[in-house]
């Protein structure tokens, strides 16, 4: 007796929380029916994946797409374009938007403005600040709502919340786990004149281990304080590694592929201010930790931060210039890589891109293959070898720090909630991106 599903993905190589084999997958309605031997199923459409790994959908909790009132670098629709060709099914978006995205108001138009129209599925941060921590436990439970974000430093205006009295009560009014750009604006004022003109390589002289430690203190402190759950974005420091290591409790960790990836000196002498990011890309010292933390358990999730500006604005002569790189798009195809070149393995990757996410942040019905998920995939090629370039970047800014970087692993297919959305390097539209749920919200 055959059964019937909406469509089969047949003979590949299954990653998931039962191992790593070949297995059938049956999707009907969105989500997952079976998984196992499907061999007399019908479905209305057939994948043929054999020699290819069927990974949970990607989920990059960390994106800046600039939409509204940046749309010169980037847009929902470009952004998510770009997430989908590589491999990613959802994303979480930042709040430093014009206007901020602070306020139920804004947040709303934001989910309007993506629905339907972005490629992948999402939710955004909302902003946490001075002037809005009454709403937060309203605004963490709204749709598409991912809960809260603060920038301790780097931001200017009401996103920037660098005292403690205020930090305090935001992060006694959380319920939900908020995301934290960590480093100390005060030491950032207070080292300016580190930097040197036109020399991007001061950048992370500027913004020391220091800088982020002091922060990071400060908010494992009033975490514990409050026993609320608080997540360390982009952590880029030996320091912090060894510190977050022994406070687990209440910290998780994001490392990025930048900071696993880049290397200072070197990639500001190639790349000059392109290199440039906040926290910055440090030397092979603070790489190997991040590395070494993240065989050893303490990073929880990837995240891109992706973060793109025009060539108009990264060209600018440092300090001037922006600060910022794309990301999205190459998170799964460089880590991919890593992946061949033996750095983790591919049970970690997935474990950092799905299963973590979903485990952090409470996912609902995404960042598993299982049965009553959603049907989100991303299917990859192991074996196939490409080189990254930037005539390939979907996004707005048009370039990328991996330009001319040959690997080894790429994204062939992004499917979401059952649709192929990607196939082969192709969009296969139309968008149908809908709000992440939530166990802790809407």
């Amino acid at each position: 007796m055959s059964t019937t599903f909406d469509l089969v993905i047949k003979g590949g190589t299954v990653v998931n929380h039962d191992g790593v084999g070949v297995r059938d997958v049956g999707i009907s309605g969105g989500r997952i029916a079976a998984i196992g031997t499907l061999a007399a199923a019908q479905g209305g459409a057939v994948i043929d994946a054999k020699g290819l790994h069927v990974l949970p959908g990607v989920i990059d909790s960390q994106v800046h797409f600039r939409e509204p009132g940046l749309e010169h670098k980037e847009d929902l629709e470009s952004g998510s374009r770009g997430a989908v060709l590589g491999g990613v099914t959802a994303v979480f978006e930042m709040p430093n938007t014009k206007p901020l995205t602070t306020t139920a108001e804004r947040l709303a138009d934001k989910v309007a403005r993506a629905r339907n129209r972005m490629f992948c599925d999402f939710a955004f941060y909302v902003g946490g600040t001075r002037e809005n921590i009454d709403d937060i436990p309203m605004l963490e439970k709204l749709e598409g709502s991912a809960g809260i974000k603060v920038f301790m430093g780097s931001s200017t205006g009401d996103l920037l919340v660098d005292d403690e009295s205020s930090l305090d009560r935001i992060i006694g009014a959380i319920s939900r786990r908020a995301a934290f750009h960590s480093e100390d604006e005060a030491r950032l004022i207070e080292r300016m004149h580190v930097r040197r003109a036109g020399d991007p390589a001061s950048h992370p002289e500027w913004r020391d281990e220091e800088a982020a430690m002091i922060s990071t203190r400060r908010l494992v402190r009033l975490a514990e304080k409050h026993r609320r759950r608080v997540h360390v974005l982009h952590v880029s420091t030996a320091a912090e590694m060894a510190f977050l290591a022994e406070h687990k409790d209440w910290a998780s960790v994001e490392v990025t592929p930048h900071h696993l990836t880049l290397v200072a000196p070197e990639c500001y002498e190639t790349l000059g201010t392109y290199a440039q990011m906040n926290p910055p890309v440090r030397d092979e010292r603070h790489r190997q930790a991040i590395w070494e933390g993240l065989a050893a358990g303490v990073v929880d999730v990837l995240g891109s931060d992706h973060a793109p500006h025009t060539r108009e604005e990264k060209d600018h002569a440092y300090p001037a210039s922006h600060s910022g790189m794309t990301g999205v798009q190459t998170l799964v195809p460089v880590m991919l890589d890593h992946v061949a070149n033996g750095r983790l393995s591919i049970e970690r990757f997935v474990d950092l891109t799905s299963h973590g996410p979903q485990r952090l942040f409470g996912i609902r019905g995404k960042g598993r293959i299982a049965v009553g998920y959603d049907a989100d995939f991303t299917i990859v090629d192991l074996k196939r070898q490409e080189t990254i370039t930037d005539e390939q970047v979907a996004s707005r800014a048009g370039w990328t720090p991996y330009h001319g970087k040959r690997v080894t692993g790429w994204p062939v297919g992004t499917i979401v909630r059952g649709r192929r959305v990607m196939w082969d390097g192709e969009i296969i539209g139309p968008a149908h991106g809908a709000p992440v749920g939530f166990l802790e919200g809407f």
